[in-house]
């Protein structure tokens, strides 16, 4: 039974064609999809002129190209009896959207995914960082604040970790190929997500190995022969054939929070290789080995994995991850309960 009346705010572009919706970010669609089980979800975003890769299954979607619509949107959800509201992350448009609920006294809570701090920084420069910041301020003094890391938010808040697993992740496990190191890269080529640079990294390594990359191919440029360009957008059945056909994930990022394929990737037994930026991912979780960002460290962290996979693997057993059900369970309790930590 659907208990409340639930605004999610996004800043995700959405592409429509007819009546169907498409999203870029695979948890922009299976959040809403999987809180509409327990509430009734109008979903805002913005609207999109490129076609996306997920399909989104909701009846309430209204999109916005600009904002002034984007606010009038949300004004026209103030008529929704004891309506909620969940702000994803925090943009120029969420932080307006935040200060329309808080003009007119509606409550809301604030989902952090990753920092906006780094991100604003790797992307405009650290002369941006300042202009983040002031938002963050101003929108988790008022809000409810629900992250998946306690590194983004200090003060007392949830805490509860995103994942995109069901059962098909735990199924079937596949005996990794060891005929080389075969490497993969799974996320967008954003600057802040390092792939670029590691590109630099895996032209020099003087191994036999390849490095296929599940990623927009825009800016990228491949030169060598070794790297496979899978192109994005699959669905998660093909995303387990591909984790399946390399032994190892890698992690180039400069920034991240609970980043989905790194569990994506120890739910198939596949070991992981990040940079010391990001070391603090770890947690307890067996299989994410931390690199130097130069080709000597990541030569070594590399070979030590594939000399030792089968040890490596068994002790990978012990790992308990998220899965989709807890996740979108735990943020449904937490968006049905009262407490306000402000």
């Amino acid at each position: 039974m659907k208990s409340n009346s639930l605004v999610i705010i996004s800043n995700e572009r959405i592409f429509r064609q007819n009546e169907n919706f498409f999203c870029e970010n695979i948890e922009m669609k299976s959040l809403p999809e999987g809180l509409d089980n327990f509430h009734q979800i109008t979903y805002i975003a913005r609207k999109s002129s490129i076609k996306r890769s997920h399909s989104i299954n909701l009846k309430e979607i209204k999109l916005s190209s600009n904002i002034f619509s984007y606010i009038f949107s949300i004004l026209k959800t103030f008529k929704i009896p004891n309506v909620k509201y969940l702000i994803i992350a925090i943009t120029p448009y969420t932080f307006f959207s935040f200060l329309t609920l808080f003009l007119f006294r509606k409550k809301a809570f604030l989902w952090l995914r990753s920092s906006g701090h780094e991100e604003y920084k790797y992307i405009l420069g650290k002369w941006a960082i300042w202009i983040y910041h002031i938002m963050y301020l101003v929108v988790t003094s008022y809000t409810n604040v629900i992250s998946c890391h306690e590194r983004l938010f200090k003060k007392k808040h949830h805490i509860i970790f995103p994942s995109q697993l069901d059962d098909n992740w735990f199924k079937d496990q596949k005996k990794a190929p060891l005929d080389k190191i075969r490497l993969l890269y799974v996320g967008r080529n954003n600057p802040e997500k390092g792939i670029e640079s590691f590109l630099e990294i895996f032209n020099q390594l003087k191994i036999n190995s390849e490095l296929s990359i599940v990623s927009e191919r825009k800016k990228l440029k491949i030169k060598d022969n070794r790297i496979n360009f899978l192109g994005y957008g699959f669905g998660s059945s093909s995303l387990i054939k591909i984790y399946d056909n390399c032994n190892i994930l890698v992690l180039p990022s400069f920034t991240e929070a609970h980043t989905q394929v790194v569990v994506e990737a120890l739910s198939r037994k596949r070991p992981v290789i990040i940079f010391e930026e990001i070391k603090y991912i770890i947690g307890d979780r067996i299989g994410i080995f931390t690199s130097k960002r130069n080709v000597k460290s990541f030569l070594e962290t590399a070979e030590f994995i594939f000399k030792n996979y089968a040890s490596i693997q068994k002790n990978m057993s012990k790992n308990r991850l998220p899965t989709k059900k807890s996740f979108i369970s735990q943020m449904s309790n937490i968006l049905s309960t009262n407490e306000n930590f402000n």
